[in-house]
């Protein structure tokens, strides 16, 4: 059951070492392409030279990379070696690679030389740090510790035995953001390629003729199932590009690559709708067969635009980090509802209930929940069993969303039943960014709501009390978000900044967001009488 292993070694033994298993394209447009005896081979020099290095079964690995050929090579050959391997956002700042590689007790980490400083900066922070693997030139002095990728993989064999891996092994930590507190590490198992594996098929509809391309970042649990694990385990070619947002570049791609299933996020597909119709009509997509959509919900606007303008359909699907793949979803030879987030895929039990557990009406919102079980479920929070068990309640996973079910079966999004925001198709916690606003010495208090945004689904504002004797002013407001934006990261910042005289709270002490969030939107903030 070992993911790396049916990633690239499967095919290679059955014949299927020459196939194109990925196109890459990167920022320049500069092409190349890789088979899967090439990823075998480089993923298996990684293998290689973890264990050189002394790393064992169990022990955790970070990539912190831009999508590049490495990020690939890396996440496969550590999971051949049975480590736990987590993906980082490039964008991450300090704090928020301090929470994710301390909480998880990381050993090593791979990244480019240009990252280094923020690693440099919280190293003595983190103990069990004891390898940063660059892949570019480590330079003339590295620091104990820091090697250089090329060196290591020249003396690494391109040959490396499996060991046989049983389902419930350890596989990937994707880490996510809740309301209060600090992340928490997802942790999935090998035998999540099971569920992985059969939505590939049969909700995207992909085979071996196929071309695909998902657009998501590997830091993200999508980057990570489809745009890895599900097409490669079954011998698609994928195209992955290393570029940002760019429409006439993505629409080359998508002619010029002969991309027949397309997996992006809402927030990029209403990007591509602002822009004139006139850009699409340069462009062949008579191979593209089906559109995908994941990350927060998708605006009924977006699926018009499509059928007007691509003559497609895009079809919605929903899942979380948690769950490992899809597991509500829109898909072909199903009538699309606009706005829906589809019927739940084979194997999945979805139901809604109210607070006390009780199943609550078609029609009626409440608690989004599904039956345990799936083996793409994730088996805990890492190093927090606490919290993973109260996720569990009466024989339900509870997803920490707010859905109802229409009496013909299709389940719509309503939001999310605690106060995370969800920007453009990313979680944020409002306690890393009042966190970080708090770290400015100027700030005395600050609280953070997700409000309604066209673009982003939702965006981030930040509401801040200053200190006595400093004022509000642009410079400030430029300042404070640019620190989020390096202390967190860049997605984190807040599009809006509202300086006010004191930040509402309840009499225990806690940041009442509604009450924000309703000054923000301008509506009844409702009972007030927990107050301070």
């Amino acid at each position: 059951m070992n993911i790396g292993y049916l990633c690239t070694t499967a095919h290679v033994l059955k014949g299927q070492g020459e196939r194109v298993a990925m196109r890459w394209i990167d920022a320049r447009g500069e092409r190349g392409s890789y088979t899967f005896l090439d990823l075998d081979k480089e993923s298996n020099r990684f293998a290689n030279l973890l264990e050189s290095l002394g790393f064992a079964p169990g022990d955790v690995f970070f990539t912190f990379l831009p999508k590049m050929p490495e990020q690939f090579f890396a996440f496969l050959g550590a999971l051949k070696a049975r480590l736990i391997c987590g993906t980082l956002f490039s964008n991450f700042g300090e704090d928020a690679l301090l929470d994710r590689l301390g909480d998880s007790g990381a050993k090593g980490i791979i990244t480019k030389k240009s990252f280094l400083k923020k690693l440099e900066r919280i190293r003595e922070r983190l103990p069990d740090l004891e390898f940063i693997i660059l892949v570019d030139d480590p330079g003339e002095t590295p620091a104990d510790g820091v090697l250089g990728y090329a060196a290591l993989r020249k003396g690494a064999s391109e040959q490396y035995a499996v060991a046989p891996t049983d389902p419930d092994t350890p596989s990937v930590l994707h880490y996510t953001s809740g309301s209060t507190g600090k992340p928490k590490g997802v942790l999935h198992r090998h035998g999540s390629v099971e569920h992985q594996v059969a939505t590939t098929r049969d909700v995207l509809g992909l085979g071996p003729d196929d071309v695909f391309w998902c657009t998501a970042d590997q830091g993200w649990v999508t980057g990570t199932s489809y745009g890895i694990i599900g097409p490669w385990c079954l011998g698609v070619t994928q195209v992955h590009y290393g570029g940002t947002y760019d429409a006439s570049r993505w629409f080359e791609i998508l002619s010029g690559e002969g991309v027949t299933v397309w997996y992006s996020a809402p927030t990029a597909l209403r990007m591509l709708l602002r822009e004139k119709d006139q850009l699409v009509g340069g462009f062949r997509l008579d191979k593209l067969r089906a559109i995908f959509s994941v990350g927060e919900p998708l605006n009924p606007e977006v699926i018009h635009w499509a059928r007007r303008v691509l003559k497609r359909d895009i079809f919605d699907t929903w899942f979380q980090t948690e769950t490992g793949a899809i597991m509500i979803s829109n898909r072909p030879g199903m009538e699309i509802r606009p706005g829906s987030m589809g019927k739940p895929v084979a194997g999945i039990q979805a139901v809604i209930v109210a607070d006390d557990g009780s199943p609550v009406p078609a029609g009626q919102q409440g608690n989004l929940c599904l039956v345990p079980g799936w083996p793409s479920m994730f088996v805990g929070y890492f190093h927090h069993e606490d919290v993973y068990r109260q996720k569990f309640r009466d024989g339900l996973y509870y997803t920490g969303d707010t859905a109802l079910v229409a009496p013909d079966g299709y389940f719509w999004f309503m939001g999310r039943s605690d106060d995370v925001i969800n920007t453009a198709g990313h979680l944020v916690s409002p306690f890393e960014v009042e966190s970080a606003l708090l770290e400015v010495a100027e700030v005395a208090e600050s609280g953070v709501i997700g409000a309604p945004d066209p673009l982003l689904f939702e965006k981030v504002v930040a509401f801040v009390a200053l200190r006595e004797g400093d004022a509000p002013s642009p410079d400030l407001e430029l300042k404070l978000k640019l620190y989020v934006s390096n202390k967190v990261s860049s997605v984190a910042a807040p599009q809006e900044i509202f300086f006010c005289e004191s930040i509402p709270k309840n009499k225990s002490g806690k940041i009442m967001r509604r009450i924000l969030k309703a000054r923000y939107l301008g509506e009844d903030p409702g009972d007030v009488s927990t107050m301070e």
